[in-house]
């Protein structure tokens, strides 16, 4: 989910003569997120403290010269870096006033822009493509500036990419009608070349946003008919090779654009999962208005919208969780907020927070996935130790997608195996969440037709891929639980981020209806077993109890009516308390079992979805599941959870919630039962223990919330002591 907050201005503007441009060539982020260099469209630099919406200083080239580009900041030295006139670069600090008498070196070949990355030396590119680092090229300024493409190429946009400790410069131009992009790796000094996919006839690209992540390189481009493509770019160098690549792409949202075409729009990568765009009509909003719009990619919805009055430049600019928009007559800052975006978070709560070793989260694709087959391509091959080995034996004779599904039909278990595994481990394969969905829905399908065809194997292959989704084949996880393959069934609640409440109780209850040697003959994940051998077989440690088990705790729960009935009431409670601290909890399940249960308390689902299916569990398997949440809550009270071992387990919150949703869904039944009183009382006792300690909690971070706005004095001396006294 994406937010939009109450924007201020920063400054006013001065449009140009033609008032087609807003007069600001560029924002850039100085020493910190609250500082930020506005360059206009002339001769002026000007530093802002955003917070306080005021200038902290400006810088003006004389009458007759101009600024040529934005200016940029050199965190390393502090110091600003400038181009006038195309081929001067000026460098001066922050406590210098006037340009003219500040360091100025002239350069042999005209300069396009400037960037500098956050702690990174600045990097000059020319008007030719060629590009060299600031430091490099002062050395000798007219040095010869080798042209990389002919004087016919102009480049229309350029950006720069920090990737851990590599920088690169990703730049675009336009030679009679085509588009190229060009990446440079200033570590390895290569530059690669890739033509862009035409688009209609006449159009040409009105706005590019790009970022890194996975190792690659991901280009966003939006047309005037409000298509918005994206491509891929691997940022591994490809050799030596100088042709020019074909870059595919793959479109990623179509904008609304009412009647004609945009003028002026931008659009801004936020986050994996959102964008921005700002000139595009609001769906719901007449002609006329422009829009500030963050639109969610994977489920193609729009998050939030903004009315900015007067006329849109086609500028935006994002620093910090604040947006930089351009528009009428001033400079707006408008701060916003991106939440995790999945299927999961839509309608309910999350599965928890995946640690540093815990396996990737499962792609989520976008509704058109669903509906119309456009999906991106995933930039890197799914490969197995085993595709791995036969890569060599298959590269001969390669099925394509339609001709595997139709060997899916009637070929044998191990032929459509090999074929599986021969298709998954082809490099850049394109379509691959499509076509691993429709691989799935065949097999599946036949599956379920064929009680002898049933490959278990290749069905855990394609979860692995983790490109596949409930929603592309809703039916996989019923067959796994007909066919009693639980490992599959729990491959299934890992990766997947969609599976629907009803199927999550469906295998609940196949889960805490079976027997405790059916499950120890399934074959799970080793992680899940480990875990559970490791919290059977620790001692608890009598000295280092927590969550709930003190006196004061108990007494809190206790009615108060009387204090001779409270005194009574404590001391049974104390006593039943005090047991249970000091005894052994035992797994009323095996530890097998135990494993698919866990699945469970880690899958996502919604409280008011959930609740229904709840209550069409027996009263025995209920009672049977707040045992083993009993244990599990001891366990972790007494600190015996093996959590240094990066093991999949769930978290205290969860087996709570779910100690709460038993409880609401049940509650009648388990207050008429008098076997389970004494549970229900302990149970209880810990939600009372939980509330208490987030209560506690909540009470500390006031308290350090306070001490972090307390100045220090700093002229501490050599020994100082200092008193401070928590209310």
């Amino acid at each position: 989910m994406a937010a939009l907050y109450e924007g201020y201005t920063l400054c006013g503007l001065v449009p140009s003569r033609s008032q087609s441009l807003s007069g600001i060539q560029g924002i850039e982020i100085e020493r910190d997120n609250d500082h930020v260099i506005v360059t206009d469209s002339t001769r002026s630099v000007t530093l802002y403290k955003v917070s306080d919406q005021k200038p902290l200083g400006s810088w003006t080239v004389k009458q007759g010269q101009s600024l040529t580009c934005p200016a940029v900041y050199n965190s390393e030295s502090k110091e600003y870096v400038a181009v006038t006139d195309k081929k001067v670069i000026r460098i001066w600090k922050d406590e210098d006033m006037l340009l003219d008498k500040t360091f100025k070196a002239t350069v042999s070949s005209d300069i396009w822009r400037l960037h500098c990355g956050c702690g990174m030396e600045p990097v000059v590119l020319f008007q030719n493509g060629a590009v060299r680092l600031l430091d490099a090229l002062l050395t000798a300024p007219q040095q010869t500036i080798e042209d990389v493409f002919t004087p016919e190429e102009t480049i229309r946009w350029s950006t720069n990419i920090v990737a851990e400790t590599q920088q690169f410069v990703i730049f675009t131009t336009e030679q009679k009608g085509d588009h190229f992009v060009y990446l440079q790796r200033l570590n390895l000094n290569d530059l690669q070349r890739y033509r862009l996919e035409r688009e209609e006839p006449g159009l040409s690209p009105l706005s590019f946003s790009a970022c890194c992540k996975d190792q690659h390189v991901y280009l966003l481009c939006l047309y005037p008919n409000g298509n918005l493509y994206q491509s891929v770019i691997p940022v591994r160098s490809q050799g030596s090779d100088e042709a020019t690549h074909a870059l595919p792409w793959n479109l990623l949202l179509k904008l609304p654009v009412n009647e004609g075409f945009l003028e002026a729009a931008s659009v801004k990568i936020l986050d994996e999962a959102h964008i921005a765009v700002v000139g595009v009509p609001h769906p719901s909003a007449g002609a006329g208005k422009d829009f500030l719009c963050v639109w969610n990619t994977n489920f193609q919805t729009l998050q939030a919208g903004k009315e900015m009055a007067g006329k849109i430049y086609g500028q935006l600019w994002s620093y910090s969780n604040k947006f930089f928009i351009p528009h009428g007559k001033t400079l707006s800052v408008i701060p916003y907020e991106c939440t995790k975006s999945s299927l999961a978070s839509a309608l309910g709560k999350l599965s928890q927070a995946k640690t540093e070793g815990s396996k990737a989260p499962a792609s989520i694709p976008s509704w058109n996935t669903i509906l119309h087959g456009e999906v991106t391509p995933p930039p890197i091959a799914i490969q197995t130790r085993e595709t791995r080995t036969q890569r060599k034996s298959q590269s001969a004779a390669r099925l394509t997608l339609d001709q595997i599904l139709e060997l899916t039909k009637s070929a044998s278990v191990e032929e459509v195996q090999k074929a599986v595994d021969g298709f998954l481990s082809r490099a850049y394969i394109q379509d691959l969440q499509s076509s691993v969905g429709q691989l799935a829905s065949s097999i599946v399908s036949r599956s379920l037709d064929e009680s002898s065809f049933y490959p278990a194997g290749t069905l855990a292959q394609l979860v692995r891929t983790q490109c596949l989704f409930h929603s592309g084949c809703p039916n996989l996880v019923l067959l796994a639980l007909e066919k009693k393959d639980y490992f599959l069934c729990q491959l299934c609640l890992q990766f997947f981020q969609d599976i629907p409440e009803a199927v999550t109780c469906t295998c609940l209850r196949a889960f805490i209806g079976m027997s405790d040697t059916e499950a120890k003959q399934a074959n799970l994940d080793e992680g899940s077993i480990s875990f559970m051998e490791s919290l059977t077989s620790l001692e608890p440690d009598q000295a280092d109890l927590q969550n709930g088990f003190s006196v004061t705790t108990v007494e809190d729960s206790m009615d108060q009516n009387s204090a001779a009935d409270s005194d009574r009431k404590t001391s049974q409670v104390d006593d039943n308390s005090k047991s249970l601290c000091f005894q052994k909890p035992v797994c009323p399940v095996g530890i097998h079992k135990a494993a698919l249960l866990n699945e469970i308390l880690m899958t996502a689902y919604s409280d008011s979805f959930l609740l229904p299916h709840l209550k069409d569990l027996s009263s025995q398997h209920v009672i049977l599941f707040l045992q083993y949440l009993q244990f599990l809550y001891l366990k972790y009270s007494q600190d015996a959870v093996p959590q240094d071992l990066g093991f999949r387990s769930p978290t205290l919150p969860q087996i709570m919630d779910w100690v709460c949703l038993l409880l609401d869904s049940h509650f009648t039944v388990l207050v008429m039962s008098p076997e389970v009183k004494d549970l229900l009382i302990r149970l209880k006792s810990y939600v009372q223990s939980q509330v208490k300690l987030y209560s506690e909690l909540g009470k500390i971070e006031s308290s350090l919330k306070e001490l972090d706005k307390m100045k220090t004095n700093k002229d501490s001396g050599l020994y100082s002591i200092e008193i401070i006294e928590l209310f």
